[in-house]
Formats: C-alpha cells, sequence, structure tokens
C-alpha cells in the first residue's frame, strides 16, 4: 500500500524549494517537461492502449472511452499547454497592493503558494499534465491520485515528467502519484491534514460528494456540469442551432457540454423541428417535456430526473418555456452551478440572465464549451470551480496561490 505519510513528507519539503524558485528556472524546468512528454509519446501511447483495452473489457460507453483516449494530436496539445504554463506571468511574489497606513507602516499584499495540493481525479490523463505544470509554476507541490481506469496513462505521464526533472537537477517529488487505487487510499488522503494544505476533487458527482463529505483537509470543489442553453424568444435560429449542435455534440462526455436545450414557446414550433434534424445527424436521444413532444418527430417523454443529470453522452432534454424568467428559474433550480447560455438578439433579456443566473460562467450567444483554462488564456485548468470561496470558475495559475502580508516599518511599535 501506498505510504501517503512520505509522499507527503517529500513533498512538503520540496514545497519550500519550490517556492524559493525563480521564475527562469521554473520556466526552463516547464518547457524541459514538455519537450520530453512529446519524446516519449509512443511510451505514452502503449500505457495508454492498457487503459483503453480494460475500458472496453468493462463496457465502457464510446463517449467515456473518448475521456480515457490519448493521441498524438492529445499529447502535443498537452505539451502545448505546458509551454503555454510557461509563458503566462509568474503570481509568485507578486504584490497586489501596497499601502501606507496611519503609523506609517507599508503594508503590502503579496501572492503566494498554497504549498502541497493534492488532487483526485477520474478518467481523464490530460488533467494529469495540467495539474503538474499549473502547480509546478506556482511554486506547489502536488500529489495526484487518478483513477484506476486511467492507471497506466498516468502513471507513465508522471514518470515522464519526474524523470523531466530530474535530468534537471530538480526534485521529482514536485510532482508525485499515488500508486494505489483502492478506496481505503483515497480516503485516507482525503485525511492527509500534517502535509496537504488543500484537495481539489475533479470528476463526476459521487466523487466530489464522497470528498466533500469525507475530507478533513480543505476542499476546493470543482463541480460537475448540468449545463444548460436557453434559446430565446429573439434569437436567430441559425445562431441558435450552431451552439447547441456544438454545446451537445462536439464532445458530449466532457463537464461544459449542454445538458439541457430550454426554448421559448413563441419560436418553439419553429425551431425545434430544425434542431432536431441537425441533432439527428449526431443520433442524440431527446427527452422531452409535453409541449416538446409534441413538436418532434421523435423524442421519449423527459422525466423529473433528467432535469437534474448530467448525461455525458448523446442525450439531451428538451424544455419549452414560457418566458425567460422561467427558463432563469429552471436553469437556478437544477444547474450545478458551472456554465449556462442565452442566446438572444435582445439586449435587455441577455443582461438579465447574465444578471440573474447563478454559475461559474454565464454566456450570451455562444456555446458553454469555452469554458476551460486553455480557452481562457490561463495555459491550462485544475478544474472548474463551482463555489464561490476562494475560486470560481476555470482555476489557472491565480486560483493556486493564496497571499500574505508584508509589512515594512522603520521602528514603529502600537502604542
Amino acid at each position: 500500500m501506498t505510504d501517503l505519510a512520505q509522499l507527503g513528507k517529500q513533498a512538503k519539503e520540496t514545497a519550500y524549494q519550490l517556492g524559493l524558485m525563480d521564475t527562469k528556472t521554473k520556466n526552463d524546468l516547464l518547457l524541459h517537461m514538455a519537450n520530453e512528454l512529446e519524446k516519449n509519446t509512443a511510451k505514452i501511447l502503449l500505457e495508454n492502449q492498457k487503459d483503453l483495452a480494460t475500458a472496453t473489457e468493462n463496457g465502457i460507453t464510446e463517449t467515456m472511452l473518448d475521456r480515457l483516449r490519448l493521441t498524438d494530436e492529445r499529447i502535443k496539445d498537452m505539451a502545448d499547454g505546458i509551454r503555454q504554463v510557461a509563458t503566462l506571468p509568474d503570481p509568485i511574489g507578486k504584490v497586489d497592493k501596497m499601502w501606507k497606513n496611519e503609523d506609517g507602516l507599508m503594508i503590502g499584499k503579496q501572492r503566494v503558494p498554497l504549498g502541497v495540493i493534492g488532487i483526485i481525479y477520474e478518467s481523464r490523463p490530460n488533467v494529469t499534465t495540467d495539474a503538474a505544470s499549473l502547480c509546478f509554476k506556482t511554486g506547489n507541490s502536488v500529489i495526484l491520485r487518478g483513477g484506476k481506469e486511467a492507471f497506466h496513462s498516468n502513471q507513465v505521464l508522471v514518470t515522464v515528467l519526474q524523470q523531466a526533472l530530474e535530468q534537471k537537477g530538480a526534485s521529482p517529488f514536485a510532482i508525485q502519484f499515488v500508486d494505489d487505487t483502492s478506496r481505503e487510499t483515497a480516503q485516507k488522503l482525503m485525511k492527509l491534514n500534517d502535509y496537504l494544505d488543500v484537495l481539489i476533487p475533479r470528476g463526476g458527482a459521487n466523487l466530489i460528494k464522497t470528498v466533500l463529505t469525507t475530507a478533513t483537509v480543505p476542499v476546493i470543489e470543482t463541480g460537475t456540469g448540468n449545463c444548460h442553453v436557453y434559446i430565446d424568444k429573439d434569437a436567430q435560429l441559425e445562431m441558435a442551432t450552431n451552439i447547441i449542435v456544438n454545446a451537445k455534440c462536439q464532445r458530449p462526455s466532457v463537464c461544459n457540454s449542454a445538458e439541457t436545450l430550454l426554448i421559448h414557446q413563441e419560436v418553439a414550433a419553429d425551431f425545434l423541428p430544425v434542431i432536431e434534424k441537425a441533432l439527428n445527424e449526431y443520433n442524440v436521444e431527446l427527452r422531452a417535456d409535453e409541449r416538446a413532444l409534441a413538436i418532434f418527430e421523435q423524442s421519449i417523454p423527459a422525466t423529473e430526473e433528467d432535469w437534474e443529470t448530467e448525461f455525458n453522452d448523446f442525450i439531451l432534454a428538451v424544455k419549452v418555456v414560457d418566458s425567460l424568467e422561467e427558463a432563469i428559474q429552471h436553469i437556478n433550480r437544477y444547474n450545478t452551478k458551472h456554465s449556462e447560455s442565452i442566446i438572444s438578439d435582445n439586449y435587455f433579456a441577455t443582461q438579465q440572465f447574465l444578471k440573474q443566473v447563478d454559475a461559474a460562467a454565464v454566456y450570451a450567444n455562444a456555446s458553454t464549451r469555452f469554458t476551460d483554462g486553455f480557452v481562457f488564456g490561463f495555459g491550462a485548468e485544475i478544474g472548474i470551480s463551482t463555489q464561490k470561496l476562494h475560486a470560481r470558475g476555470p482555476m489557472g495559475l491565480d486560483e493556486l496561490t493564496s497571499t500574505k502580508y508584508i509589512v515594512y516599518g522603520d521602528g514603529q511599535y502600537r502604542k
């Protein structure tokens, strides 16, 4: 069984060293890690094939296999993500603001690393490199615990990154991997308070719920994605069709894909047949309320559970609403605070939607698929935080820092 205390001790000692490392050194090491990833593509793909074979034997759906699958192009994208992180401004040491108080003290608020970050995640091997690069750039050690379905992929990725660090004389303990996928070890990691400064879960609803209810370490919640697209009465048909097809069909297994379509009753009869035809090209199963059922040529009745479900598949729940207000109420009741979108040419409707919908990312006339740290310009992301404390939305470099106050005086003492 993995010695978590040993991993924690190594991570804590290395975190101190990382906190002192200058930006150029970190960037050079990141670039070397990216190059080594690409250099070891064949080895990585070989290990990924082992995971894919096991997943196929276990009857995993094609959409979930897509989350797991690595290709030459995806490994290159992972390497490019690390390179982009290297080009981003280093937040560590940055003084956000400084002021002089009445006692003549100069008080500054400075960015510092969180320390040791634990990450528990599922399925997607790219999380390994995203997390490692972001944590490294911000001077944090990271302990990674991936799911059993991607065990071989994650293990080889961490090995390549560690070897890259060692080749340049840096500590491999900056990036560590828990090679035991048992539930018991995961629960011990959730309670590793002596070493972990924060724990970040990234995966399905069950994983996140387990971490939230079990962990004694502080948690940053990255939520599931029950995302909605609302087509307003003042929407353009072509724009609405393109956006919903993209949001649902481009990559349905990811957390920023759309799971529910809401449409204003004034345009439902004209829009839904066109949208159904476009979605049929991807064999999307439509689960509709009574009014949408009457319009669609082929659909099945939606249940209450459908409004609450992140399908991660070619399935879309559809509901006709009487007003913008009803759409907002539905979203705020059923969503997971991830990403929501309105399609409308009405400025006031879009502003009301942007203001009143409670989510980490709210869009007007754009696909929910854009909620991503790389797309937002963060280089990569640790996850999409759906909570409101510390961080919200795609978590990049700044979200992996804390602050401390640095205070300059010239002999002052408090009277």
